[in-house]
């Protein structure tokens, strides 16, 4: 009888330990199904799904399907859902500091964010910032330099830009732009194709070419300046509660943290990809113009100077641009050696002691 007893209780707690371990999440995204940012969700969700089958499952729903892509941030931070894939920058009327944890004007490629973010200590400054907020989060997403503006009139030379009413995410950038002569106007993706359309702007950027190319701005414009300046890499990620994933195992949450680490490499390679398959296509659709050397340069010059004024006027950026230009100064030594057979360039970037100065 004794025996029955505890086999009875065993066989209890074993089927108390299954209902436990089997968390069911609630994911949405900032991005509709239309454009294929969301690619790199759904490749995450699929990873962690198969890394922990019967211990958690992670329900996706593409972006405005259960909340507008602007109330992602505060749906995860409520617990309204337990997780929400994001670019960073839509947040900086948070905090200043999600800019550049989003993306840096004329400063960091893709490879220096993935350098960053594993080695140089840039993982535990998104969940000290995202931390502010009540979650922990796990970038899964790089993108390398976005296309830059397309517009109807062309645009070769930066004083084309004087007067333009042009559609630009960032904090950094929109100060940049205005410094140009540009006016700055914020909207969501899906609005930029009717809006150029209508006449509404003069132009916009939004992402890499493939993104570009999905989003149909191909129908809308006939000229496209390039580089995108604005924005040298994006950085993707997933935001989750806290309290959610606090109530997971250890061994779940580093199955999770494996899934974003891989999601990671593959965005790169698959970005990359697209985004060459689909410069080619822009080239039989539009005129593509480039900026010229001394052009990119002069560039250079003003963003380090709007970089320093973000960094003085708020201490979370501060942090992140520090640690952004130490890694910089630290990596080039070696980057440097190497070229041209090495990562991207060394960028003649911010002064990191004007920065440390006005913290």
């Amino acid at each position: 009888m004794k025996k029955l007893t505890i086999l009875a209780a065993a066989a209890s707690a074993t089927l108390a330990g299954q209902a436990m371990a089997q968390e069911t999440w609630q994911m949405t995204t900032t991005w509709p199904s239309s454009l294929e940012l969301i690619e790199t969700d759904k490749k995450f969700v699929e990873l962690a799904n198969k890394l922990t089958a019967g211990e958690l499952n992670i329900e996706f729903f593409e972006g405005g399907s259960l909340v507008p892509a602007g109330e992602v941030f505060g749906a995860v931070e409520s617990g309204v859902v337990q997780a929400g894939g994001d670019w960073p920058g839509y947040w900086a009327g948070r905090d200043a500091a999600f800019s550049a944890l989003a993306t840096t004007p004329s400063l960091f490629n893709a490879v220096d964010y993935a350098n960053w973010i594993h080695e140089w200590g840039g993982a535990q400054i998104y969940n000290d910032v995202y931390g502010q907020f009540g979650m922990v989060y796990l970038p899964y997403g790089l993108t390398n330099n976005e296309s830059g503006f397309r517009t109807n009139e062309p645009i070769t030379s930066l004083e084309d830009l004087q007067g333009k009413r042009l559609r630009l995410s960032g904090l950094e950038q929109g100060m940049l732009l205005e410094q140009l002569g540009g006016n700055q106007v914020s909207m969501s993706g899906g609005e930029i194709y009717q809006s150029l359309e209508r006449g509404v702007i003069d132009g916009a950027e939004f992402s890499t070419p493939n993104v570009d190319w999905s989003a149909g701005f191909q129908q809308v414009t006939e000229y496209w300046a390039t580089p995108g300046w604005h924005q040298s890499a994006s950085v993707f990620g997933v935001m989750i509660n806290k309290a959610a994933w606090d109530a997971l195992s250890e061994e779940t949450r580093e199955k999770l943290q494996i899934a974003a680490d891989a999601t990671m490499m593959w965005s790169l390679a698959f970005t990359e990809k697209r985004a060459t398959e689909a410069y080619a296509k822009f080239d039989e659709a539009v005129t593509i113009n480039r900026y010229d050397d001394e052009t990119l340069e002069k560039v250079q010059l003003m963003a380090n100077d709007v970089i320093v004024k973000v960094a003085c006027e708020n201490p979370n950026s501060a942090k992140v641009y520090v640690s952004m230009l130490e890694y910089l100064n630290d990596y080039a030594q070696w980057r440097d050696a190497s070229a041209p057979f090495n990562l991207g360039r060394t960028p003649n970037g911010p002064d990191v002691q004007a920065i440390k100065d006005c913290m």
